[in-house]
C-alpha cells in the first residue's frame, strides 16, 4: 500500500515534526519509533509517562434504553449490570464461539462508548447495525481522536491538566476537560502499567497532545514499543493471538465472562457461538489448544509464526507474538500449544531460520501490571 492511500490521523504533522518513523498500520500512517528507538521508549514507559496516538482504534457509541441488552446479543460478558462510568473487556463471537474482535465498552451516563481495534472497526460497525440497529442507535464517532498515557508518572502529568483524574481507579472513566477540549477519560490502557485512555475531538487532539508533552515526565511513544509492552503484560494483539477460529477458553479469556452469562447463570448464553464457548468452560477436556506464555533459555529472539516441537520433533503448536523483552532481557513468546504441553516449566523448541531454540512454558504476565486499584 503506498503512503498517498494511507489514512492519516490527526496527530500526523505532529508525528513527522517530532521525528517519527512512519509506517502502515491497519491502513493508517501510524509512527513505528522516535528518535530515541524502541527501546528507550519502552523503558521510558515502564519508569515514567508515555504518550501514545491510537486515534487510528475504532470509537462508537451506543444510544437508547435497549443498548445493554441488545449488546448482550453479540458478547459474553454482563453489559447490564455494568455500572454508571465503569469499564469492561468483551469479546464479539461468531457462531463457532470464535473472536470476531476483542473491545472495551464503558457505561457512561447516556450510552455505551465502545472503542474496537482499528482493522475491525468497519467489519464491527457493520456487525453491530445488522444484528441490534433496531433495537438501539449506533453510532460511529470519526469525530473524536484517541490518546493513551502510559506509566508510572502518568497521573501526576495528567492531574496537572485536570486534578480529577487522580480520583479515578483501574477501569473506571469520567468526563473531563482537558487543555480547554471536553474529553472522556477512562483509567484504563494497554501496557500493563497504570494509566489513561483519553477520548479527545479530533480538531483538539493536537493542542492536548502538546499540553501532555510539556509535562516533564512525558515522551511520545510509537507502536514498536506499544507492542512490546503490552506483551510483556501478557496482553493480546487482535490478528495475531486472537482471530475468528479462536474462543475465550483457548485464548485464556475466561476471565473475561461473568457468573450471570455461563451456564446456570440468570442470563446465561445468547450471544454468537454460546453452546461452543460455554461448553468448553464447563468441559476444559475439549480443548484442542490453549494460549501459553514461552521465555526462551538462550538469547535469540523468537517471532511469529515460529512452529513449535517438543522433545521428539512432533509439531505441537505455533508463536502467536515473540520479541527480545527490554525488562525481562530474555526473549519472549505467547503461542498456541497443545493441551498436554500447556503446563509451566515445559520444555519445548521453537524453530527459528530451521534451528530449534529451547523455550520453556511461563506464567503470564511476564511483568507484573501496576494497575491503580485505589
Amino acid at each position: 500500500m503506498s503512503a498517498v492511500a494511507l489514512k492519516q490521523t490527526p496527530l500526523h504533522g505532529l508525528h513527522v515534526e517530532l521525528g517519527a518513523k512512519m509506517v502502515e498500520f491497519a491502513g493508517y500512517s501510524m509512527p513505528v519509533n522516535y528518535p530515541d528507538g524502541i527501546i528507550a521508549e519502552h523503558r521510558h514507559c515502564r519508569t515514567a509517562a508515555a504518550l501514545f496516538d491510537v486515534s487510528h482504534m475504532g470509537q462508537l457509541k451506543l444510544v437508547g434504553d435497549d443498548a445493554a441488552k441488545a449488546l448482550e446479543t453479540l458478547v459474553p460478558v454482563d453489559v447490564v449490570d455494568l455500572g454508571a462510568h465503569r469499564q469492561r473487556y468483551a469479546l464479539f463471537t461468531n457462531a463457532q464461539g470464535g473472536i470476531l474482535d476483542d473491545l472495551m465498552i464503558t457505561r457512561r451516563e447516556h450510552d455505551l462508548l465502545l472503542i474496537v481495534n482499528a482493522a475491525c472497526k468497519e467489519a464491527d460497525t457493520r456487525h453491530l447495525v445488522t444484528h441490534i440497529g433496531t433495537r438501539c442507535t449506533v453510532v460511529p464517532l470519526p469525530e473524536r481522536a484517541l490518546l493513551a498515557l502510559q506509566g508510572p508518572k502518568a497521573v501526576h502529568a495528567l492531574a496537572r491538566l485536570n486534578p480529577e483524574a487522580a480520583k479515578l481507579v483501574f477501569m473506571t472513566g469520567a468526563a473531563l476537560r482537558l487543555a480547554g477540549a471536553d474529553c472522556y477519560v477512562t483509567r484504563s490502557g494497554y501496557t500493563g502499567e497504570d494509566g489513561f485512555e483519553i477520548s479527545v475531538p479530533a480538531e483538539a487532539a493536537v493542542a492536548l497532545a502538546r499540553a501532555l508533552l510539556a509535562q516533564p515526565e512525558v515522551k511520545p511513544i510509537g507502536l514498536g514499543a506499544r507492542n512490546s509492552l503490552r506483551l510483556e503484560a501478557g496482553l493480546c494483539l487482535y490478528g495475531n493471538d486472537l482471530d475468528t477460529t479462536t474462543t475465550p477458553s483457548e485464548a485464556g479469556l475466561n476471565w473475561a465472562i461473568q457468573k450471570v452469562r455461563r451456564t446456570g447463570g440468570a442470563r446465561a448464553g445468547g450471544f454468537p457461538g454460546a453452546g461452543v464457548v460455554l461448553a468448553q468452560i464447563d468441559d476444559p477436556s475439549l480443548l484442542a489448544r490453549k494460549r501459553v506464555g514461552l521465555v526462551a533459555t538462550e538469547r535469540v529472539p523468537v517471532r511469529e509464526p515460529a512452529p513449535l516441537e517438543n522433545m521428539d520433533g512432533q509439531a505441537v503448536g505455533q508463536v502467536t507474538s515473540g520479541l527480545l523483552s527490554p525488562t525481562v532481557n530474555q526473549p519472549i513468546a505467547m503461542a498456541y500449544v497443545r493441551p498436554d504441553y500447556a503446563a509451566p516449566g515445559t520444555e519445548l523448541f521453537a524453530i527459528v531460520r530451521g534451528k530449534p531454540v529451547p523455550m520453556k512454558v511461563a506464567a503470564t504476565p511476564f511483568v507484573p501490571p501496576r494497575y491503580f486499584r485505589g
